[in-house]
């Protein structure tokens, strides 16, 4: 949407690749995203809907460089707090079970996921977002 002097910074797609929802095409539809691949100056930030229980989950991994901020968001309108489904999400060793429509964050350093999607309901939008210019993860093991 770049036609006009601010229509570069409207992204309203997903890129071509989708290659970190490899194996996860079944229960997720990525929506957005953005850093600064795409447009200059942009961190990154992306969505997707999630519509069904999932087996497959991003593996355990860390950002050293950068805080992070996972979210979950219910898709009834008139009870937006509840998620109508259920997350399983690690935190360094702790298991978290999120019932409730959630923002997480992960600071810098702290090994995360699994995540699975246990139970849903209805669709959950999740989201992601990060002060870096361009998505990377440290999988624990392989630095």
């Amino acid at each position: 949407m770049a036609q006009t002097k601010y229509g570069k910074y409207i992204v309203t797609d997903y890129p071509a690749d989708k290659s970190k929802f490899e194996g996860r095409e079944d229960f997720i539809k990525p929506v957005t995203f953005i850093d600064g691949r795409f447009v200059e100056g942009a961190f990154y930030a992306e969505s997707g809907w999630i519509y069904r229980a999932s087996e497959g989950s991003p593996p355990a991994h860390t950002h050293d460089d950068y805080d992070e901020i996972l979210m979950f968001l219910g898709s009834d309108p008139a009870n937006p707090h509840e998620l109508n489904g259920e997350v399983e999400l690690w935190l360094g060793d702790e298991k978290h079970l999120i019932t409730k429509t959630a923002m997480v964050f992960v600071p810098r350093g702290l090994r995360h996921c699994p995540m699975y999607f246990r139970r849903v309901d209805k669709p959950i939008l999740h989201l992601a977002a990060a002060t870096m210019t361009s998505y990377s993860r440290d999988r624990l093991g392989e630095k």
